[in-house]
């Protein structure tokens, strides 16, 4: 198969080229997955909406569900930044104008009653659970809800979360290891409020921390960001300081507190993460104190030599695909955005081997910490 072939989708409603972010030269691994086409050709085969029926996509990896459904203008709800860029450009690829659909962050609010509404299972539980308390007061009796996923990404809690907040369930067959849930909605059930976002105290601190549902250990401070906390520098040269993949901010803020005349960025490609670091960041120090947030891809918006002290805990998984491209690229920009004397921080398990990747962009790098499962490097 020409690599090319590889990235069209082939479903009821045409054939669609759709490519991942960020993108990377040879890629093989697709845009879409055959939880995806089972969904689609569902949709066209049995749903069948009507022309101009409201539609909504939930957690539409990097919008195939949204090309192909492009007739209903739908409504994309995500949490992911890349998700979004990625539907803009997979649009324009197959010559759809953007405004066909409407991108909507997580943290956005809903508008209207939707006749349908096609959830992809997230990877947590938690923000399934946060989408569909925002999604329910958009349902109606006559709305059909599919979860579609990969049968591994449909455990017992998935179905008992739905018929919590949703209503009775039934499933489809399995296809190609992929399946659907579908949810029918029962006005009857009595909601609970939205856990969400969780906020507790920062050890050792009078700090409060928010998190959104997708925030990486939102229940608590994570081992090794617990590592990382105790080795943040403190300098007076530092001017610019950003804390890349933020999560909650917690590596920012004590970076803050540490640094207090710098200014400190804050990125992250989930609209969670950032809406979490700013909360955490202004209630610790108020309007007036120096910081920036940025939803995007890695460090795209910074200018070259504009930062002293890049802070990086980088994911080594996108969605449901593990490897080492997400930090790669990382600490490729980190080079290109940080200042003559400019230094990268990272944290990581030992066995990731970080070292090994940085050497590929930095002259130096030396170990500034180490335990029997993470190491702090610093680039430079």
């Amino acid at each position: 198969m020409m690599p090319e072939a590889n990235h069209v989708l082939h479903v009821a409603q045409g054939d669609f080229v759709v490519h991942r972010l960020p993108k990377r030269p040879r890629e093989l691994l697709q845009a879409f997955d055959a939880a995806d086409e089972y969904l689609l050709d569902y949709v066209a085969e049995v749903v069948k909406p009507e022309p101009g029926a409201r539609i909504l996509l939930v957690n539409d990896s990097f919008g195939a569900l949204a090309v192909a459904l492009h007739a209903w203008q739908p409504c994309a709800l995500s949490d992911s930044y890349l998700s979004q860029q990625a539907t803009r450009l997979n649009l324009a690829t197959n010559n759809l104008p953007e405004q066909d659909v409407n991108l909507v962050t997580s943290v956005q609010p809903l508008t209207g009653v939707f006749d349908v509404v096609l959830i992809k299972a997230p990877k947590t539980l938690a923000l399934l659970e946060d989408e569909l308390l925002r999604i329910r007061p958009h349902l109606t009796a006559a709305t059909q809800l599919i979860v579609a996923g990969m049968v591994k990404a449909l455990p017992a809690s998935v179905w008992k979360l739905l018929g919590r907040l949703v209503g009775p369930t039934t499933t489809s067959l399995a296809k190609k290891k992929a399946r659907l849930i579908f949810a029918e909605f029962n006005a009857a059930l009595a909601l609970p409020d939205n856990p969400y976002p969780v906020r507790y105290q920062l050890e050792n601190t009078d700090y409060v921390l928010a998190n959104h549902a997708n925030v990486f250990s939102r229940d608590s401070l994570d081992i090794g960001t617990r590592f990382f906390l105790q080795h943040i520098p403190a300098r007076q040269e530092y001017r610019d300081i950003i804390d890349l993949g933020c999560g909650n901010g917690v590596v920012g803020l004590i970076a803050g507190e540490r640094n207090p005349t710098a200014n400190v960025h804050f990125v992250d490609e989930s609209f969670m993460a950032i809406a979490s670091a700013q909360e955490n960041f202004r209630r610790s120090f108020g309007a007036g104190r120096l910081a920036t947030f940025h939803e995007g891809d890695g460090l795209m918006v910074f200018e070259t030599a504009s930062a002293d002290l890049i802070l990086c805990n980088p994911p080594f998984h996108q969605q449901n695909t593990i490897g080492d491209h997400i930090a790669s690229a990382m600490f490729k920009e980190s080079q290109r955005v940080l200042r003559s004397n400019g230094e990268l921080w990272v944290i990581g398990n030992r066995h990731l081997n970080y070292h090994l990747t940085l050497r590929r962009w930095f002259n130096g790098v030396s170990t500034v910490a180490a335990n029997s499962k993470f190491v702090i490097l610093k680039a430079f």
